[in-house]
């Protein structure tokens, strides 16, 4: 507000000038000009007389002469001041007119709004810097899961682009440089309710910045950023970032993965995607035979690591070694575009490539012209562009790198459900085996496609019913929770994968598991249970009938003529 009422008097500060001077010399006049009362005697109007009269005379209203008729002296001097004084609005009203058409002008009212929305904000919420790929899955992720949003970005048509997206939930919005401390203290990281701040701009130092920022403004809210360069990310983590995202080196681990456990791969890749989409088909990249990496920037240089520390052989093809480096094991100079350049690195005897350019089309250019001469390679492709979709869908690559996604995909999992993060953890030290039998359970409850995945806490706001059965001395169990609330033998589909009770995490818990209050519980089910399962965490009614197949009556009534009497709570 107080930029506004600067730029206001700022810019009209020589109309109004022109004003004061054009009415004081119009009043004046009408003073000192002296007129003649109804009797012919000599008069001279008062200073609240003369200020009325040009008043409304300056506006062209035209109320009449007052108190007496006018003397042809008074008249002229009316008309001067009647040209003047309209000359003199015509010239304060254009300048307030291009004051409120200016960009400044427009820039400090949309700062104005955008402030109060969030000074309004009443419950907890994100601020997400940087509205791209990432920023806009991201933000739509958080607010399908009824969670708030506040976003910043630089590019004016990427705001513009947020209001045509059909999010669930109103979320301001504001054009700036996240790097500036105004800029993010606006945006509300001083805010009560901000539960933290994620930075997601395409430049690293801003990414930095945003960080810094955070942790010295308000050093409690948590801080995630994304970077692709160990050196911003090590000055991250040096200052307390509470979570740094590095696509490249998250890709991978998520090889190493798949090369060692395919199955913990897949799960993996169905437990952090979007809910309800195609469930993706399982992957074995071979773990023996030689490999050519294209490519040796810091995303070839992550793979090779892994590649390399799974004992596998691999040829480097780069086109500009002396910039970027190249390893101790065989190197090829080139782009790898070229069938002659990928028959040096010997393409007709390798089991798998790893196009990782920066760019696209060359990425593209050397799976196509290596699958022309080895059509048995295992195919890893870096996409760097969501707008080349339908072309990397095309090329129907073994697995598809898409930074945006990685980052999108892990910033997902720590915001919205945390408990994720702590079960892959601990599904890493499992084998195989025990992933493959967990994702044979997943299909069974999902069908094709990607299960919700959601998190549980067992207190009063979330399970009002099963808290106070637990405070009464009632037992349930993580199988009761499960059980149909129109029929207590039938169990819904879902798995519990993973509770956290008094700082311990017990994985893939059993049904007959006895809940605490406080307990934490992290789910994967169909879409259609969330719903089916508040009735048993919010109906103390539903909660009997599960617990011992019979609905006491409420109602003194229906006690004394029914008694004891079997009623499915879904029909109570």
């Amino acid at each position: 507000m107080d930029s506004i009422v600067y730029l206001v008097f700022r810019s009209m500060r020589q109309p109004l000038l022109t004003l004061l001077m054009v009415y004081t010399v119009a009043v004046l006049g009408m003073v000192l000009i002296p007129g003649q009362d109804a009797s012919g005697n000599p008069w001279h109007m008062d200073f609240f007389h003369a200020f009325y009269f040009v008043s409304f005379m300056a506006t062209t209203i035209g109320f009449g002469e007052i108190p007496h008729e006018f003397t042809d002296a008074q008249r002229m001097w009316v008309l001067l001041s009647l040209y003047a004084t309209v000359i003199a609005w015509i010239y304060a009203l254009g300048i307030l007119l291009a004051l409120v058409k200016a960009d400044a002008f427009q820039m400090a009212l949309t700062t104005n709004r955008f402030s109060r929305r969030v000074r309004k904000i009443s419950e907890p919420f994100y601020l997400l810097t940087g509205y791209g790929a990432v920023g806009s899955e991201l933000c739509r992720d958080l607010t399908d899961r009824h969670q708030h949003v506040v976003v910043v970005d630089k590019d004016p048509e990427t705001i513009s682009a947020l209001t045509l997206h059909n999010l669930r939930a109103d979320v301001p919005a504001f054009i700036g440089n996240a790097a500036e401390p105004d800029t993010l203290v606006r945006a509300g990281l001083k805010h009560p309710m901000c539960s933290g701040v994620v930075g997601l701009t395409s430049s690293n130092l801003v990414n930095l910045k945003i960080a810094l920022t955070s942790k010295l403004l308000n050093p409690t809210k948590q801080v995630i950023c994304r970077a692709d360069s160990a050196t911003i990310e090590a000055n991250m983590e040096s200052f307390g970032t509470d979570y740094v995202v590095d696509p490249f080196e998250t890709f991978s681990t998520h090889l190493s993965m798949a090369l060692q456990a395919p199955g913990l791969y897949l799960l993996r890749q169905w437990l952090s995607s979007l809910s309800h989409a195609p469930l993706t088909e399982p992957v074995y990249p071979p773990k023996h035979g030689k490999w050519i990496l294209c490519g040796f920037g810091r995303f070839g240089k992550a793979v090779y690591e892994i590649l390399v520390d799974e004992g596998i052989e691999v040829t480097v093809i780069e086109a500009t070694p002396e910039k970027t480096g190249s390893p101790h094991t065989d190197t090829v100079t080139g782009r790898g575009t070229e069938a002659e350049t990928l028959r040096e690195a010997d393409i007709e005897n390798s089991v798998g490539i790893i196009a990782g350019t920066d760019n696209d089309v060359d990425n593209l250019s050397i799976i196509m012209t290596a699958k022309e001469i080895n059509s048995d390679l295992f195919v890893i492709l870096r996409q760097n562009k969501r707008s080349n979709q339908s072309i990397v869908d095309a090329i129907s690559a073994d697995i598809v790198m898409h930074p945006s996604y990685i980052i999108a995909s892990r910033i997902r999992m720590l915001l919205v459900t945390p408990m994720l993060h702590h079960f892959m953890d601990l599904a890493r030290k499992k084998d195989d085996d025990w992933a493959c039998e967990l994702v044979s359970r997943m299909i069974a409850i999902s069908s094709d496609r990607v299960p919700d995945v959601w998190e549980l806490s067992v207190d009063c706001n979330e399970a009002e019913a099963v808290c106070k059965a637990i405070e009464s001395g009632t037992r349930v169990t993580v199988g009761d929770l499960a059980s149909s609330p129109s029929e207590r033998e039938e169990q819904l589909p879902m798995i519990a994968l993973l509770i956290e009770s008094e700082g311990e995490f017990i994985l893939l818990p059993d049904a007959g598991r006895e809940l605490k209050t406080w307990d934490r519980i992290l789910w994967a089910s169909s879409p259609a249970v969330r719903n089916r399962i508040d009735w048993t965490l919010q109906n103390p009614v539903v909660l009997e009938y599960i617990l011992t197949g019979e609905v006491q009556p409420r109602s003194p009534l229906m006690r004394f003529f029914n008694g004891k009497k079997k009623i499915p709570a879904g029909l109570n």
